[in-house]
């Protein structure tokens, strides 16, 4: 049988078998070693199973010239949207995989084929996995609850470390981009040692990652690109004030009253405000590319107490510190539920100025004090376990017992939110007493300690003393944990005539808990930022699975090899009960060129952590309201609901940002909750395939494989534009019972919640090329291509709603591509190499921003950036590589509909990234 290379597999999804030869004796006879690959727990020496996987190489991955495996892993044509570094708001410096944009939560990781640790919400971050330690990783693009229980749905990724190194390794690396910003520095040093017996590796690894400014780039420097001030946020750095219905602010230059320490500003001071001159432009002020510090410690061993039993082990310490930055906190009496009162000594219409005595309506964004939001996250892993290799009535069997324990730990600090108790005591009664401006409670007396503040303040003029007394710093914990046993068992079950049915089986006890725990200030509520209350929950499980691999036919004509593979696994949960998920899978070879496969597995995902036991936690979700008279959905029949519901006539919604159209972000914050009914998603998993690799063009394979997708009881969160429409234009009164509005008619409360409700189907085509040509007098040249193209993606919210298509659409952090695909042109010539690719992302349609004026869509342009990186093996064991991500410095395609930065975080930014690696090994 024809076997296909492994710098071909790399592309082709295939993993390549090992061959051992003896050293001694060159023509003698070839013993091929059993390996495991991601999809079986079959030990096989054909890898090339019913289910395609992708292989990234130790020297793919450092062709790429990257710090971190999540920013590997977004440039393979399977992957879609991921949080990363680029997501600022929103983003808590974890970096994720998502095979098929299903979901990083129905992606499964794994270190050394077992489950690493998750967060609370089910997903990974890959930021706790050091590249340094990485030997490759394996993509499974299919689904595979049959072998590794849930999460499975979309596909796994297997992520290998290092072992049987022996020696030493020293890698240096520095980059940053044109702009002189966004500098990223990487060592590592690895030490390997092999004994007669045994092995060690130790690793150890620094990478540190400097922010870059949003302002710092043409498309990101304001709220919308090309709108210029008209998009800036009617929170002004400039004191706003309410005078007789009209908001005022001060401008620059104006004339304070009272002390130069106190200055208190006259109403004839104010003038009217306008967004275009006194809006603020708070982009600027956010991180396009968030900063981090990642430390880490590895160690991975074995050692063989008998010669058929080996003790193996390894442990992993990581310690990530990140942070994020937004704008100052936009304060207002509107979002606080605090007006400045008549007895203010800020406030103009205080009596002693001649006023009336009014409190006042007032806003201020605190320009002098950014928000940051740090994180520290300590992760701890470590796995024991004994396996082996015994003969029983003339069969060979392999097996492993073991113990795995993951522990996350992270501590979030807040600066920049405002302390609402101390809020009130500072826009109270205040009043210079004994040369002191002091607060005053309702009896006269002086609070102790407290500073009044001044909403009213021109731009940058609230001094440090008030800021001090507003303002607080939260501390948040957070822990997820996990504790398995395992037990495995593979071998030869029965001679058939076409060779040995091989079997394995096994099973898994897991136990998952995790917690969050905000301050004592967030959980109350009296906080300006999002609130939170306490998370904490656990689950436990015990999983059994079988697996058996079948040769039905071999070396006959049409039929080199048919092979028929069947899995199945049996998982009981404590929280929902159990569910049985199985396997079918097929692969032909009618000639030796042609493997042709197929396979068909259910799968399922449990509900989180966070699904189960979120406390109810703050959002301010982007929302359009039906009820506006703006809409354009407003009809009678809306009307009339929203009447009914206590919307006054004439309402027109108010939100904290929005380009004048009715959509925007909530003024006051959402409530987000769990639901401890979940049960789990269910999937259902075909794919259908070949791989061919003609003998008449050695050097040459290609890969084809169809794959379909469908998602049932898919846990979901309606979105508050869905539950709104449902209430008001639907009359459906569970969701009217979820809004609450204030006697103005805004909407001052929203509780979402995720329900079992939600469908999902995807089908697509995976296509793959390599070619290494024949060896020319100019070197060696290797082309490759790896694409991915979807057909179908659609979606249902509930089982009564129509199926929406989001083929080639773009919702927020959603793009959804038809086609994204890499090319590659590999060349080597003596110790010269050099390495150029280029990623394609498809147009899309900007749903998001929504319609223009004559009905259509904003188009995002089909995109493609280029990589190349240049390397020389040196003569004293070393390699330097000099490279360039965004070759040619282009800029990602505008997204008017993009959360922030006015494109999408999937996108390389703006700038070309130049890089220095040198590696020396000893």
């Amino acid at each position: 049988m024809r076997r296909i290379p492994l710098a071909a597999a790399v592309t082709l999804g295939l993993t390549a078998p090992a061959f051992a030869q003896d050293k001694n004796t060159a023509d003698a006879p070839t013993s091929l070693d059993r390996i495991e690959v991601t999809g079986s727990r079959i030990r096989s020496v054909d890898v090339e199973t019913s289910q395609p996987v992708m292989v990234l190489t130790r020297q793919d991955i450092e062709k790429q010239g990257l710090t971190s495996v999540a920013d590997v892993l977004k440039r393979i044509s399977v992957n879609g949207a991921t949080m990363n570094t680029t997501i600022n708001n929103g983003g808590d410096g974890s970096a994720t995989v998502n095979l098929r944009n299903l979901g990083s939560d129905r992606t499964l990781v794994l270190v050394n084929g077992r489950r690493w640790v998750s967060g609370l919400t089910g997903s990974v971050d890959l930021n706790t996995i050091p590249t340094a330690v990485i030997e490759r990783v394996e993509i499974l693009k299919d689904g595979a609850s049959s072998i590794y229980g849930s999460d499975a749905i979309a596909g796994v990724v297997n992520i290998i470390t290092r072992s049987n190194f022996d020696g030493a390794e020293v890698n240096a690396y520095v980059g940053q981009y044109g702009q002189g910003d966004g500098q990223r520095t990487s060592f590592d040093a690895t030490l390997g040692m092999n004994g007669d017996r045994g092995n060690l590796v130790i690793g150890v690894s620094s990478v540190t990652e400097d922010a870059v400014m949003a302002g710092d780039r043409t498309l990101s420097s304001e709220p919308y690109y090309g709108y210029g001030s008209s998009a800036y946020s009617s929170y002004s750095a400039s004191g706003k004030l309410r005078v007789n219905g009209t908001w005022m602010v001060l401008p620059d230059g104006a004339t304070g009253s009272g002390s130069a320490s106190n200055p208190y500003y006259a109403l004839d001071q104010y003038v009217p405000y306008t967004t275009s001159e006194y809006g603020y432009n708070y982009a600027k002020d956010n991180y396009l590319v968030t900063p981090q510090k990642r430390d880490s410690l590895y160690v991975q061993g074995s050692y063989d107490l008998t010669d058929s039993i080996r003790f193996k082990m390894d442990a992993l310490y990581n310690q990530r510190q990140s942070s994020q930055r937004l704008a100052g906190y936009p304060l207002s009496s509107a979002g606080t539920g605090i007006l400045m009162s008549g007895e203010s000594y800020y406030n103009p219409f205080n009596t002693a100025y001649g006023g009336d005595g009014s409190d006042a309506q007032w806003s201020h964004r605190l320009t002098e004090y950014p928000r940051l939001y740090k994180q520290d996250v300590k992760t701890q892993h470590f796995y024991g376990g004994l396996e082996g290799d015994f003969e029983f009535s003339g069969r060979q069997f392999s097996w492993d017992a073991g113990f795995s324990t993951n522990k996350t730990d992270q501590t979030e600090t807040q600066y920049g939110d405002v302390n609402l108790l101390n809020l009130q005591n500072a826009l109270g009664a205040s009043a210079v007493v004994d040369g002191v401006l002091s607060c005053l409670d309702s009896g006269g007396a002086v609070i102790s300690g407290c500073v009044p503040f001044n909403p009213l303040s021109p731009a940058g003029a609230v001094t440090q003393e008030q800021l001090n007394y507003i303002l607080f710093t939260a501390h948040n914990t957070y822990q997820y944990k996990n504790n398995s046993f395992t037990g495995n068992i593979s071998g030869e079950l029965l001679e058939l005539p076409a060779g040995w049915m091989s079997v394995a089986a096994g099973f898994e006890h897991r136990e998952e808990s995790g917690y969050s725990s905000p301050d004592a200030l967030i959980a109350s509520g009296y906080t300006s930022g999002n609130s939170f209350t306490p998370t904490s929950g656990g689950y436990n499980l015990n999983d059994y699975y079988a697996e058996l691999a079948i040769p039905l036919l071999k070396d006959l004509p049409g039929a080199k090899a048919l092979d028929l593979s069947l899995a199945g696994r049996y998982s009981d949960y404590n929280t929902f009960g159990s569910t049985t998920n199985y396997k079918i899978g097929l692969t032909w070879r009618p000639i030796d060129d042609l493997l042709v496969r197929g396979n068909y597995a259910t799968g399922f995902r449990a509900p989180s952590i966070e699904d189960l036991y979120l406390g109810a936690s703050d959002s301010y979700d982007s929302y359009s309201d039906p009820c506006s008279t703006n809409s354009s959905t407003y009809t009678s029949a809306v009307a009339a609901a929203c009447s009914a519901a206590g919307v006054p006539d004439g309402y027109v919604a108010q939100y904290n940002s929005s380009t004048g159209s009715n959509s925007g972000q909530t003024i006051y914050p959402f409530t987000y909750t769990s639901n401890p009914d979940l049960k789990p998603e269910t999937s259902k998993n075909t794919t259908f395939g070949f791989v061919y690799s003609p003998s008449w063009a050695p050097g040459l394979d290609v890969s084809l494989d169809w794959w379909k997708i469908r998602i049932e009881d898919a846990i979901s969160e309606f979105s508050a534009s869905y539950i709104l429409d449902q209430c008001y234009d639907k009359g459906v009164s569970a969701y009217c019972d979820l809004v609450t509005r204030d006697a103005e008619g805004t909407i001052t409360n929203l509780v979402i919640k995720p329900l079992n409700v939600g469908q999902r189907r995807m089908e697509g085509y995976d296509f793959s090329a390599h070619y290494r040509l024949p060896e020319t007098a100019y070197g060696q040249f290797t082309v490759t291509l790896d694409s991915t193209y979807v057909t179908r993606n659609e979606s249902k919210v509930d089982d009564d709603s129509d199926w929406e298509s989001t083929n080639g659409i773009y919702w927020q952090t959603d793009p959804n591509w038809r086609l994204r695909g890499t090319v590659g042109l590999d060349w080597s010539y003596g110790n010269f190499s050099a390495n150029w690719s280029l990623r394609y992302y498809s147009g899309m349609q900007d749903y998001e921003w929504g319609q223009n004026d004559d009905g259509s869509y904003n188009h995002i342009a089909a995109t493609a950036f280029h990589d190349l990186q240049l390397s020389y093996q040196l003569p004293w064991n070393a390699t330097v590589r000099l490279g360039a991500s965004n070759l040619f410095d282009k800029d990602p395609p505008v997204v008017m509909g993009a959360f922030a930065n006015s494109f999408d975080p999937a996108y390389s930014i703006p700038g070309r990234y130049t890089y220095l690696q040198y590696t020396q090994r000893f």
